[in-house]
């Protein structure tokens, strides 16, 4: 019998700026910091960041199948990218992942994807790194996920992928903009602007590169976070998208996290992303019978 496999993922930090692993086609050529594999039937993933004080602030999804549900830890990673022990600075009852975390408007905020309840709530540190508290529950056409904020156009913009079958959360995206990060805010008229399982999933941090906005999306043909793929941003308003996908980007050399890549997060001179494996061990099997037993939820 063959044993079903589950992903197991592993975050690195690469001494590359994003824009220049654009340019280079991915991370073949990049020095990694790994951070430290995790126990077994857990993960670190959807890695964020951003810098204080000579430090990075590291921001991740930290998974366990046993509860079948994910929470966002922070460590601070120093000027050699040694990082401390991580620290859970976000949890709810419900799955937590991809914690965007950036500044804007003289704030800290955290738009961490939780479908699961129901829709998107985006945070605001009232002690940053550690304390995060509600701000505002954005109202869009849908359960968001993998919500990636960004400026255009003197706007504030939202790309995402739809609730519904994984078809769906893994091939389409969604747009929204406001005036005001928050809101109201309008989902776009042509929702869903791309029908593309290899091009559509948000997955990490838009960036400027030669004049034009790049969007790292996931390429979900082969599985579920199997690659990284740059879409370049032709065309954005309120009413017209037009953009075109790169090729998938090369991985780093990860050993045994061969099977994926979905996250690229760029931060200054660094740019974090994570790798994955597939487990199909007979422990692995057993924390995920056992996670299903529980009837707790699942990861997006």
């Amino acid at each position: 019998m063959k044993i079903p496999g589950f992903d197991i993922w592993r975050v690195g930090v690469a001494e590359t700026p994003i824009e220049a692993i654009a340019r280079h086609g991915g991370l073949a050529e990049a020095k990694v910091h790994w951070l430290a594999e995790t126990p077994n039937a857990t993960f670190l993933a959807d890695p964020f960041g951003v810098w204080r004080d000579g430090r990075l602030q590291l921001f991740v999804e930290a998974y366990d199948y046993r509860t079948r549900r994910g929470v966002i830890q922070w460590m601070e990673l120093d000027g050699e990218l040694r990082p401390s022990p991580p620290v859970t600075v976000l949890s709810e009852p419900w799955h937590l992942s991809y914690p965007q975390v950036f500044a804007a408007e003289g704030e800290m905020w955290m738009l961490p994807e939780a479908h699961r309840s129901g829709g998107l709530t985006l945070y605001r540190a009232a002690d940053f790194p550690r304390i995060w508290e509600p701000a505002a529950r954005l109202r869009l056409d849908t359960p968001a996920i993998d919500a990636t904020p960004f400026r255009h156009g003197g706007l504030w913009w939202l790309a995402y992928s739809p609730d519904g079958p994984q078809r769906w959360k893994q091939g389409r995206l969604h747009l929204a903009f406001a005036e005001g990060l928050l809101g109201p805010w309008r989902p776009h008229p042509g929702n869903p602007v791309r029908v593309d399982l290899a091009s559509s999933r948000p997955g990490g941090t838009p960036f400027m590169l030669d004049g034009r906005l790049r969007l790292p999306v996931q390429d979900c043909t082969r599985t579920y976070g199997g690659a990284i793929r740059l879409l370049e941003i032709l065309e954005l308003t309120i009413d017209r998208f037009e953009a075109r996908a790169g090729p998938p980007l090369r991985p780093p050399s990860a050993g045994p996290y061969r099977n994926g890549l979905h996250t690229l997060s760029g931060c200054g001179d660094v740019t974090l992303f994570d790798v994955k494996r597939i487990d199909r061990s007979l422990s692995a099997l057993a924390a995920r019978l056992g996670s299903r037993r529980s009837g707790d939820g699942q990861a997006a």
